[in-house]
């Protein structure tokens, strides 16, 4: 089942009975946007930095321990923002993707997709995710992580949303909020941190899952972990593809990932992973605006080494990383215009490490600190059909240093207290001073209550300083500054969770593509003013029963495509012996579909339903409905999606 929690990112399910159960965040509402910073800006005195791994149970469920990357910390102590999505939520949701489920489960988060399968369509070829209104067409307000190691085109700036796969996800972590504090630039909305499969326990778990659905949709995947003694490991690969629900829209994608760990002792161990994907897409265009052979053709690879240490009163770690991008796109044409005799070419890179330690000096005292480094760029061009010289369009390198102290103490575990701050600096763009704010008080009746303040920024990517004629080299970085207020509460002996949160975001020098000179020009100019309300809502009836919802509002002062004023999902999910039935409907309204000119997208709901049933402890055979209502809708202007489609297959575990 999904958890939400204020807390910092890298945390995983709260465990107990025998099955995944959430402890729950939500947040306190108000209404006005002057009394929300003001009242949290007097709570959270200090700045909170933190960055997990993994989390076990440890005691009463209450509290969660968070080890992780960066940071040691408990449920109950943190006043960060986080949605924890389980494998058990993952694997019932039977898709390749882990986006779908991402979307549907995390309040104020919205995904563009392709359709059926697939997420680059149109002008935003890398998918548009935005989290609270913040994130772009790409997204690179928006920080996609594989175990906390950041993944984004060298070039451009943004992650690439086709390589989210389920079947290397042991869970998903969604920091809701800035989180700049914690990961620099591009975390300037939140953080998507997938956790990959870890083994914990000696043995050999393998699994194959097949499935096809409409519009000749395949997915196929394979697994195989691994633990003995010191040694452990886990691979998988996975295939792809569909015709897509228009002419001229197939999608076929192909991947793999490999991860290694050794333990040396107690207190040392080493780790190392590596994931590749390739996929070949094809878009038709919008209905008033065809395009005939713009295909994609994109190869990612990401590599991870990490030594960690673990000791009663200090942990730290090393990461190394690198991941690597070959683009071959072809823009295509209308059909009134001839074929372009270029193709797109581009390869790009970002490698860097990051070193930290923890130290606890005394009784609920910790003390963080680390420094980062990154390095990115790459190559893009034009490469001609008629034998005339490549056309170089971009051909650049940058920087990327931080440092960072960071200081939380808790009073009679009643109250705790953060405080951090980072200093980071970027080789052309300059330098930026990071502060985050939080407190955390335990209230009566299982109560908590938690404020923060958070500064949030984006440095320019290549792209928009040198790439293409709006390019301006003088750009600088883009911030915001988020406040945040929460409540969460459990009840009747843990079986239900609810919380409540509000927030207001305000931004400045947000790069937008004015003319200047009566040339279009990329400038400092833009303005963010959001503030909102999420909630959530889970009730485990009985061991058969449960339900589950979420709610965001959202209010832009600037809108911006693919960040729905209303988002409600409410879901039902019923268990009895072999069988699990699941069901949910998703409420979207006030959808921004494009901003020029300003479409806006009528309110809309899709309807979802799947079963699975075990007919061994081996063999489990499951189908999948999505959009039940045949709902006429589009997320981006001029592309229709599909209606209702059947998906069904079978998992096998040996």
């Amino acid at each position: 089942m999904t958890f939400y929690a204020p807390l910092p990112l890298k945390l995983g399910c709260v465990c107990f009975g025998t099955g995944f159960e959430k402890e729950n965040e939500l947040v306190i509402c108000a209404n006005m946007r002057k009394s929300i910073i003001s009242f949290i800006a007097l709570l959270a005195s200090g700045v909170c930095l933190a960055q997990n791994d993994t989390v076990r149970m440890q005691g009463s469920i209450g509290e969660v321990i968070v080890e992780g990357s960066r940071h040691h910390s408990d449920l109950r102590h943190t006043p960060l923002t986080v949605s924890i999505i389980p494998q058990t939520k993952i694997e019932s949701q039977h898709s390749s993707s882990l986006l779908p489920t991402i979307a549907q489960q995390v309040p104020g988060l919205f995904v563009t997709s392709r359709g059926v399968m697939g997420y680059g369509v149109s002008t935003g070829a890398a998918g548009t995710m935005s989290l609270r209104g913040i994130g772009g067409s790409p997204t690179t307000g928006l920080l996609l992580t594989i175990d906390g190691v950041p993944q984004y085109m060298g070039l451009m700036g943004h992650p690439i949303a086709d390589v989210c796969h389920s079947m290397m996800a042991e869970s998903v972590e969604v920091l809701r909020g800035a989180g700049s504090v914690l990961y620099g630039s591009n975390a300037m909305g939140g953080v998507i941190n997938i956790v990959t499969h870890k083994m914990t326990e000696d043995g050999v778990e393998d699994k194959i899952e097949l499935s096809y659905g409409s519009f000749n949709t395949l997915q196929s995947a394979i697994t195989n972990r691994f633990k003995r003694g010191k040694f452990s490991s886990s691979a998988g690969a996975t295939y792809n593809r569909t015709d897509g629900h228009r002419a001229n829209m197939g999608f076929e994608q192909i991947g793999g990932n490999l991860n290694l760990g050794y333990e040396f002792s107690a207190h040392w161990d080493i780790a190392a992973n590596a994931q590749i994907t390739h996929f070949n897409a094809s878009n038709p265009g919008s209905l008033t605006a065809p395009i005939i052979d713009n295909d994609s053709r994109i190869t990612r690879f990401a590599s991870t080494f990490s030594l960690k240490n673990n000791y009663e009163r200090t942990s730290g770690a090393i990461n190394l990383f690198f991941n690597k991008g070959r683009h071959k796109i072809n823009d295509g044409y209308s059909p009134e215009e001839q074929p372009l005799n270029y193709r797109f070419n581009s390869h790009d890179e970002m490698m860097g490490a990051s070193a930290y330690q923890r130290f606890s000096l005394f009784r609920g005292n910790n003390i963080t600190v680390g420094a980062d480094y990154f390095h990115f760029g790459g190559k893009a061009w034009n490469r001609f059909l008629d034998n005339q010289p490549d056309k170089i369009t971009a051909d650049k390198a940058m920087n990327e240093i931080a440092a960072y102290c960071n200081l939380r103490q808790t009073f009679l575990q009643l109250l705790t207290l953060d405080a951090g701050i980072r200093l980071d600096h970027h080789s052309h763009a300059g330098t930026e001073w990071i502060p985050q704010a939080g407190l955390s008080v335990a209230l009566p009746r299982e109560m908590q209550l938690k404020a923060m303040v958070s500064k949030g920024f984006r440095f320019p990517t290549i792209k928009e300083m040198y790439m293409f004629p709006p390019q301006n080299p003088d750009l600088k970085a883009e911030s915001i500054m988020n406040y945040e207020l929460s409540l969460s509460q459990r009840l009747l002996d843990g079986k239900v969770f609810y919380g409540v949160n509000i927030y207001y975001i305000n931004g400045k020098d947000m790069i937008r593509t004015l003319p200047v000179d009566g040339r279009p020009m990329n400038i400092n100019t833009g303005k963010v003013e959001n503030w909102g309300v999420e909630a959530m809502l889970e009730w485990n009836i009985s061991q058969s029963w449960s339900i589950e919802s979420n709610y965001s509002y959202l209010d832009m002062r600037y809108p911006v495509v693919a960040a729905p004023k209303h988002k409600l999902f409410a879901g039902v999910n019923f268990t009895h012996k072999r069988l699990h039935i699941a069901s949910g409907a998703q409420y979207i309204a006030g959808l921004i579909t494009q901003t020029s000119p300003l479409s806006e997208e009528k309110g809309f709901i899709l309807w979802d339903a799947s079963a699975e049933y075990n007919f061994t402890q081996r063999l489990q055979l499951f189908a999948r409905v999505d959009n039940i209502l045949n709902t006429k809708y589009q997320i981006n202007a001029g592309y229709p999606m599909p209606g209702t489609t059947f998906l069904g297959g079978l998992r096998f575990r040996f």
